[in-house]
């Protein structure tokens, strides 16, 4: 009751200050959007209340937001937005309640933004999309592109190592560059809302991901450095990327991603917002860079900085620059990415299955190379031998449900799939010798040593078949199989 006549209040003095400044009209809004934020209260009142009367609730709040506020300066982090944020919110927590709809009254203010503004108001709708569905991504290629409020294309200087370094995307390491963009379609859901709530470009992250690992989060560099986005484990513990149960959390595409943005404002913020220093400490050590910086005063491309880095970190800069920049614009030098349908869904197992099994009766649908690096990539704690037992939970591409539904259920095919999971290949130092007795055949020989394939046993001692002779005292090489 107390609320409801707050409210009714709210919107009495809203009404009286309408004609007199839009603006206040604007900041009433937000204030009645602030007086709906959701608590476990309020979450059991939108349960037990009438659905449809919440859903028209919610309707009417968000298009009397559209129109009341087309008017006021709507910045991206105002009230406003926070408070339609949580009006978002509200909706996920009705099955009935469509986000597109109430989106849709968002965009609105936000495209009623004056046109004198000198922030870019497609790049608002794109970001603030994003921000507000949460588990909607905007179409790839159209995430955010500013970086602190400059557009990313126009900050990469096309110089002779940028142009070097896009003529080694563009010829010898295309194929790596294509094998990125296919892996990160799958994991962008994980990665790119680190980004976004740091508000830095998608293009940098690909960049840094296409030149790091391609894209495949079990890599591991002979210095050290693992997972997508290569983290040693100095800085990997200085952002909170632990090994936990066993498992190393660099390998987590989320939560590298999460540290990489992280690590990436905290040195825009200590070397001047220079883009090409911070991935040259990235690459090269914040240690030596912070140095040569403080002493230097000058950017990455000046002679005193970049003579005075390791060759590897000279070409490691132009390269992600590169890479971020075929993202923004492939057409340019008529490059074309896969059209990849990044979309996951979580699958039950029917059946005990591992990793490896699961890529190979999925097959090629949908990919040409199989889907075992993809499935690693979305399940990185899980090993590709290790057996799940039947319900176990799975993450796997949208695309993968029918293969599955088709192939993986027939008895049959999976026996023959679990036959080459189960095989071992023995090497000659797990071979054991065994002195042949009087009265030993080869299939009482193989019994003994707890074996189960004669045949195998046979060919390595190259008997013949049917007989397979043995001779008292000959010495047979037996796989230690007990």
């Amino acid at each position: 009751m107390i609320i409801a006549s707050f409210l009714k209040n709210l919107r009495s003095h809203a009404a009286r200050l309408h004609r007199s400044d839009p603006r206040v009209l604007f900041c009433m809004a937000a204030l009645l959007f602030g007086g709906i934020a959701v608590s476990a209260g309020v979450a059991a009142n939108w349960r037990g209340a009438n659905v449809r009367e919440q859903v028209r609730t919610l309707q009417a709040r968000a298009e009397a937001a559209s129109l009341d506020a087309a008017s006021a300066d709507v910045a991206i982090r105002s009230a406003g937005f926070e408070a339609f944020r949580e009006l978002m919110h509200e909706c996920r927590l009705i099955s009935a309640c469509d986000q597109s709809d109430l989106l849709a009254h968002y965009e609105s203010i936000i495209a009623a933004r004056s046109e004198a503004d000198s922030i870019d108001t497609q790049e608002l709708l794109e970001t603030s999309r994003g921000r507000l569905i949460g588990n909607r991504l905007p179409e790839i290629h159209r995430a955010h592109r500013l970086l602190k409020g400059q557009k990313l294309q126009e900050l990469i200087e096309l110089n002779e190592p940028v142009k070097a370094a896009l003529d080694d995307w563009l010829t010898s390491m295309r194929p790596q560059l294509i094998e990125a963009y296919k892996n990160y379609a799958y994991m962008r859901p994980l990665m790119l809302p680190a980004y976004q709530e740091a508000e830095l470009p998608e293009a940098l992250l690909f960049g840094i991901l296409a030149k790091e690992s391609a894209g495949r989060v079990h890599a591991y560099s002979k210095a050290g450095a693992a997972g997508p986005l290569q983290f040693m484990p100095a800085t990997a513990m200085r952002f909170g990327l632990l090994t936990v149960n066993g498992f190393d959390s660099r390998l987590d595409p989320s939560a590298s991603a999460l540290a990489n943005a992280r690590y990436i404002n905290e040195q825009l913020a200590r070397l001047n917002n220079d883009l090409e220093l911070v991935l040259a400490a990235y690459n090269g050590g914040e240690g030596r860079v912070g140095r040569l910086y403080a002493q230097h005063q000058k950017g990455f491309w000046n002679d005193q900085i970049y003579l005075s880095l390791p060759d590897e970190t000279r070409q490691y800069v132009p390269s992600v620059l590169a890479a971020a920049y075929l993202f923004l614009h492939p057409e340019e030098f008529g490059l074309k990415f896969p059209n990849v349908n990044g979309v996951t869904a979580e699958l039950k197992l029917d059946n005990a299955l591992s990793m490896s099994e699961l890529a190979i009766c999925l097959g090629q649908d949908g990919r040409e190379e199989g889907w075992f690096r993809t499935l690693r990539n979305l399940n990185p704690a899980i090993k590709p031998d290790q057996r799940l037992p039947g319900g176990s939970k799975v993450r796997v591409p949208e695309v993968t449900l029918q293969s599955y539904r088709k192939r993986c259920l027939d008895n049959d095919f999976m026996q023959r799939i679990a036959a080459l999971h189960e095989a071992r290949v023995p090497s000659a130092a797990s071979l054991i010798g065994y002195k042949v007795r009087a009265g030993d055949t080869l299939s009482s020989v193989v019994r003994k040593a707890g074996c189960s394939d004669m045949q195998f046993v046979a060919s390595i001692n190259q008997l013949a078949a049917p007989r397979y002779a043995l001779k008292p005292g000959q010495v047979l090489r037996l796989p230690n199989c007990g």
